[in-house]
């Protein structure tokens, strides 16, 4: 199994690397380009800032972890439809980004990020990554299955299945570890971000 997760990353790492730059560059975007977006993202802002405040959203390891995990999951999915899982990812980075520029205190503000966000972060490029995989293994499942010769579509499908199964497999996998290290980032930011913050504040 461990050999499989290398080979997921080490066969893989386009699709990594390229997630790490549209988060990256997402991030960048949104905060330096703040003051042209208040129209269109402080509704958004508002409105998770209510849900937390009236207990909509409650930050309970529950609850962080099943509203993130929808989020892996829909990145993985989206790959099967000319890699949108993209967007997904573009966009969460974008808001990240802005939320950061618009908050008065950027060391606070990031003592609240960062602890939880190195593992939440890393899911978010993983399962972006797995989202890409996905459309890889379509794209040769297609590609296998229009260069054949007619036949029974049974065995059609058999041998276009068998010959891009390995990037399905390893697309679950990337799948997996991002949900894993989702649940690490529900759980240090329902238990530890805040500690650890204060902690920091009081040295």
């Amino acid at each position: 199994m461990l050999n499989e997760v290398k080979l997921a990353f080490s066969e893989n790492k386009l699709a990594i690397i390229s997630a790490i730059a549209i988060l990256f560059i997402s991030l960048i975007l949104g905060y330096f380009l703040e003051p042209y977006l208040h129209s269109f993202l402080d509704p958004l802002v508002d409105d998770l800032t209510h849900k937390v405040q009236t207990g909509v959203i409650k930050l309970t390891f529950q609850s962080i972890f099943f509203n993130n995990i929808q989020i892996v999951f829909a990145m993985f999915i989206y790959g099967l439809f000319l890699c949108l899982s993209a967007v997904i990812l573009a966009f969460n980075g974008f808001f990240v980004g802005y939320y950061v520029a618009t908050t008065d205190n950027l060391f606070q503000t990031l003592l609240l990020i960062i602890p939880h966000g190195i593992f939440e972060f890393s899911s978010c490029i993983i399962a972006c990554a797995s989202g890409f995989v996905l459309f890889n293994f379509l794209y040769k499942f297609l590609k296998t299955l229009n260069d054949q010769e007619n036949g029974p579509v049974k065995e059609l499908l058999s041998i276009s299945f068998n010959a891009s199964s390995e990037k399905l497999k390893q697309a679950i996998i990337l799948l997996i570890i991002a949900s894993i290290l989702m649940a690490i980032a529900g759980f240090v930011e329902a238990y530890l971000t805040l500690p650890i913050a204060n902690f920091i504040n009081s040295i």
